[in-house]
């Protein structure tokens, strides 16, 4: 007798367990996913009026009277990703004898000609451009500084 009630005590069990286990969902395990470090914003739009740096970079300038005065070497921008100025090249030729000046962003239009082809324009002239401090490139330090200013040695400044 005491068989039979430890049998049936282990068939209630075994019904008993088999019957919560059917009324669990099953679940699958998700496939695995590489996750990337940190958290990257994906914009799913553009802004119209958004212009590519490719509108300036190694563009001619030009001045009011549609003379070339020069021609943009770089684009600076803010650490918050605004442009701040342009490094336009004057003079020389073919690369000999030009001086690079800053100029301010907002010192240079952008104007549609030709099939709507953009270009720049200053309301200045070759002359003024010639006559203003120049920058160069300090590849040490990756960043532009005043022509008269010495070299630096070292690599590029920390943040």
């Amino acid at each position: 007798m005491l068989k039979l009630k430890l049998a049936s005590t282990a068939i209630a069990v075994v019904l008993m367990a088999g019957a919560a286990n059917a009324q669990q969902p099953t679940t699958t395990l998700p496939a695995p996913t590489v996750q990337a470090p940190g958290h990257v914003d994906i914009m799913t739009t553009l802004s119209p009026d958004a212009m590519t740096v490719t509108h300036w970079y190694k563009q001619n300038v030009y001045d009011p009277g549609d003379n070339k005065i020069g021609e943009i070497m770089d684009v600076l921008l803010s650490k918050d990703g605004k442009v701040e100025s342009f490094i336009i090249g004057v003079g020389g030729f073919l690369g000999a004898g030009e001086k690079d000046v800053a100029v301010p962003f907002k010192a240079v239009e952008f104007k549609s000609k030709n099939n709507n082809k953009w270009y720049p324009v200053m309301n200045t002239t070759k002359e003024a451009l010639k006559s203003a401090p120049g920058f160069k490139y300090d590849r040490t330090a990756m960043t532009w500084t005043p022509e008269n200013a010495p070299a630096t040695t070292g690599g590029p400044p920390r943040r």
